[in-house]
């Protein structure tokens, strides 16, 4: 069982002081937070592509390196990098750079992604949605598993047998797809034999996600790929703190900002507190308690749904820097030993 952190390295207004981070400051934590991830014990970090003014990481790969030459063990993914209006060879190149840099601990996470600024940014059209996505994978995938590519499509021009480089230390590098809970994307991963990363996140029940997961291992079973080695992630917005209470306190102002800025976007209803509550229950999707109460949640996500790797999402929106990384600390050397120890011992009697 795995344990990390994703982030979309946020630059909102700070809700106490209405006073917005740089992109450049808020950069330099992130590379902190990973150092600091590593040092703790935690197994992964993941970092988000966005192209806004309230998010800083346009290019994860980018701020992943900055972290890999501090780091020597955590793994480094994107989360998720938005395939469908990026150039695949520009992505893997980007990716096996960094797990040079790295020495073979970089890992690419794609999916569509929930925003679609960067579709006309990139010049690329929002009809062509799924269609852009599935022919970019057909041709990372090509790159992925050949030093030499031959391919055509309708979104790029078409490549003749040449060399993309720089190859990676691992062989394959690893590509995860990210899903927000389509059946449709289970069904193509586990067909695909890739790596499955669910974003359970919003008004959800998480054990709702299991029958995800059984559709994913279907469709691997079914196109003869070994499930015991194909990994399944979720990642989740969460908070930990020294205490329930406190840790429910900090993580609601921000979390309640930055939702109702992505609801008035997207149409939907206001966020309100009871919606909050309600999600940081046990059944919830936030995952924001003490140690104990956050270590309790993942456990039992493993042993209901599968997951064989678990990514807190945080902050969501600005938060201190300093709470941020005490929350990291206690991710590292509280929640971790306790769900490795009971996810090892429950493994261990179910054999």
């Amino acid at each position: 069982m795995e344990l990390g952190i994703s982030t979309f390295v946020e630059t909102t207004p700070d809700v106490q002081t209405g006073e917005t981070i740089s992109h450049a400051e808020r950069l330099r934590e992130v590379v902190e937070e990973i150092v600091l991830a590593e040092e703790v014990g935690l197994d992964v970090y993941g970092v988000g592509e966005h192209h806004r003014n309230d998010y800083a990481a346009s290019s994860p790969a980018v701020v992943l390196a900055a972290a890999a030459s501090l780091t020597s063990k955590i793994r480094l993914t994107s989360a998720v990098m938005i395939l469908s209006s990026a150039d695949p060879v520009r992505v893997f190149q980007d990716f096996a750079t960094l797990d040079g840099i790295s020495n073979g601990r970089a890992e690419i996470m794609i999916g569509r992604g929930s925003f679609t600024e960067s579709f006309p940014l990139f010049g690329y059209d929002l009809k062509d949605y799924e269609e852009l996505f599935n022919e970019k994978l057909e041709l990372l995938l090509a790159i992925q598993k050949s030093e030499k590519v031959t391919w055509s499509g309708k979104h790029r021009a078409a490549i003749k047998n040449l060399g993309i480089y720089p190859r990676p230390v691992q062989d394959p590098l690893p590509i995860w797809i990210g899903s927000a809970g389509s059946p449709e994307s289970a069904i193509r991963t586990g067909a695909l034999g890739l790596p499955f990363v669910l974003a359970i996140i919003g008004n959800v029940q998480p054990l709702d996600y299991a029958k995800h997961v059984q559709l994913y291992k279907k469709a691997a079973a079914e196109a003869g790929y070994d499930l015991s080695s194909l990994p399944i992630a979720s990642h989740s917005h969460g908070f930990i703190a020294e205490t329930n209470e406190l840790a429910l306190e900090k993580f609601f102002p921000s979390t309640h900002a930055r939702t109702n800025v992505r609801a008035k976007e997207k149409g939907t209803p206001p966020y309100h507190r009871s919606d909050y509550d309600a999600a940081c229950s046990f059944d919830g999707a936030l995952y924001v308690g003490d140690p104990e109460t956050v270590a309790n949640k993942i456990i039992h996500l493993r042993k209901h749904v599968g997951i064989t790797r678990f990514f807190l999402h945080m902050p969501h929106g600005t938060m201190p820097h300093e709470d941020v990384m005490q929350a990291i600390r206690l991710l590292g050397t509280e929640v971790a030993p306790r769900v490795r120890e009971e996810v090892a011992r429950w493994e261990a009697s179910n054999r």
